[in-house]
């Protein structure tokens, strides 16, 4: 995935949702959730331990398919294993990207959502890419 492409990707997605979201300001899935909502994107946690509480200030759904909006992209912080439910959820509910985090490497998941019409960033983080590619906003 080029530069170009993660940037197109980053520019025109508004809607996220966090699929492995967690409650623990040490986990860099808070961190990265954190920094999302600052630079103005729509973040929906997903976490089914966390279902129907709030977190930084958002509803947090059990799976995908709860989620009541579209959603732009699908950012997974969750194992390898379990990228390739996650990329059948995100087709299902009409995402256009499935974005896996640093670490997350699930080549079969990415071919599954890449024919399916998503675009797919893997080994990635969006709280790295923003600022490199020069897309942050003024926190």
């Amino acid at each position: 995935m080029n530069d170009q492409t993660i940037a197109d990707v980053l520019t025109t997605t508004k809607s996220i949702a966090l699929v492995g979201a967690s409650d623990n300001p040490a986990r860099p899935s808070y961190g990265v959730m954190a920094y999302l909502l600052s630079q103005g994107y729509q973040v929906t946690p997903v976490s089914p331990k966390l279902a129907g509480q709030t977190l930084l200030g958002q509803q947090v759904y059990g799976s995908l398919g709860e989620i009541p909006h579209p959603i732009d992209m699908v950012d997974v912080f969750r194992n390898a294993e379990a990228a390739w439910g996650v990329a059948q959820e995100a087709i299902a509910i009409g995402a256009k990207t499935l974005w896996l985090q640093i670490g997350v490497i699930n080549e079969q998941a990415a071919v599954l959502a890449g024919e399916a019409g998503l675009r797919v960033v893997m080994d990635r983080c969006p709280k790295i890419e923003i600022p490199r590619l020069g897309l942050a906003k003024a926190e």
